[in-house]
């Protein structure tokens, strides 16, 4: 199989739980990456993205104008109203 080198950049804690996982699994770092790349990649046919109607589209435009005017409830509220 042939291969092309990839440079990506990773946040610096990313990078250290990439090492403890590779370590923990006697890996290299590119066959970590290749077996995550494989089950993302792979997973698209399971998991697909939901883009949402015309119709929902506007109701969250009015819903983000609402919490704009301060009109919205927070979560401790529900939780309030379920005891």
């Amino acid at each position: 199989m042939s291969r092309k080198t990839m440079t990506i950049s990773l946040p610096i804690e990313m990078v250290r739980h990439v090492d403890v996982v590779r370590k923990r699994e006697h890996r290299t770092r590119s066959e970590l990456v290749r077996e995550a790349l494989r089950v993302y990649l792979g997973s698209d046919r399971v998991l697909s993205v939901y883009s949402p109607t015309q119709s929902e589209r506007a109701q969250i435009r009015e819903g983000r104008a609402a919490i704009q005017r301060g009109r919205y409830h927070a979560l401790d509220e529900f939780r309030s109203w379920l005891l």
